[in-house]
């Protein structure tokens, strides 16, 4: 399997080899084993220019320990054993929403800093789903079972703590939503027709949380009509989910309408190796060998 993406678009610096290094990495790891946060902040690396995130990283430990502050307060040398959900959930909103000020930016909801997680830490607005992160890393540091939920339109988070549990909009504050929450939820971001379903509730991995993250710089720059920098957005997904069999054709059409004739050839005969083993539509298939043969009469 081809491993070219873009062409050369000049001498990286040091943090965006880093952080290119480290995504690649996450590409051959199991799941349970990413670092949510630590690969969210390579991928602002490559999309927010050369910045250092030593302190992002800094911040990211301060707010962990925030939470545990609050827990540490709310116990009173009571064992952990004995927190209940509601002082969890009490805990994450005081360190994240009352003391760090994170809220949802629904001003300048499409602003691609808005899916950076350096830009969302230093501005402290940000997506559902970047915000999501900070709670599931502030959580998970407590050593609570926070999860990403597959709900579609607007990035949920879901707490587990005493053999209860609760689904959280991170957007939102943090808040508690409930079934009548979600109902209506759903009908705002599916449609007025759309229903709850038990594949909503189902819980996501840490890489599809992440591609979900990215995909929003992609969609944002295609909105912005940016081909070239929502080309350098596939690339960084497909450095961390190389499996990812449609965003190698995605890869190949961006190259292509960019004029990177070797490079989108590259992306379509990879999409095609891994298509035909994943069961890719005929049609599908069969429209990318044509456009690698179009592609390869313009070299010639």
């Amino acid at each position: 399997m081809t491993s070219q993406l873009s062409p050369n678009r000049g001498r990286a610096g040091k943090g965006q080899a880093q952080a290119r290094a480290l995504l690649r990495a996450v590409g051959q790891m199991r799941d349970e084993d990413i670092d949510l946060a630590e690969t969210a902040l390579a991928l602002a690396a490559l999309s927010g220019g050369e910045g250092g995130l030593t302190p992002y990283r800094r911040h990211l430990s301060t707010l962990s320990a925030a939470v545990g502050a609050q827990v540490g307060a709310q116990l009173a040398g009571r064992p952990r054993e004995a927190l209940t959900l509601n002082q969890c959930l009490d805990a994450l909103r005081a360190a994240l929403v009352d003391r760090m000020g994170y809220e949802g930016d629904s001003a300048t909801y499409e602003d691609p800093q808005n899916a950076n997680l350096a830009r969302v830490i230093d501005r402290r607005r940000g997506l559902p789903v970047a915000l999501g992160i900070l709670y599931i890393h502030a959580a998970r540091a407590q050593g609570w079972t926070m999860v990403g939920l597959n709900f579609p339109g607007h990035f949920l988070i879901r707490l587990e703590q005493g053999g209860e549990r609760a689904i959280i909009d991170p957007f939102g504050g943090g808040r508690v939503l409930s079934v009548v929450d979600l109902r209506d939820l759903i009908k705002q971001t599916s449609g007025t027709a759309a229903e709850l379903e038990p594949d909503h509730y189902a819980p996501v991995g840490n890489r599809d949380i992440l591609l979900r993250l990215h995909n929003n710089v992609k969609l944002l720059h295609m909105r912005g009509e940016r081909p070239d920098l929502a080309a350098e957005a596939v690339e960084a997904m497909l450095l961390m989910a190389p499996g990812q069999v449609p965003l190698w054709r995605e890869s190949g059409l961006l190259q292509a309408q960019l004029g990177h004739i070797a490079a989108a050839i590259a992306a379509f005969e990879t999409f095609l190796e891994l298509g035909a083993r994943a069961g890719t539509s005929a049609q599908l298939l069969d429209q990318a060998a044509t456009l690698v043969q179009h592609l390869r009469n313009r070299l010639n």
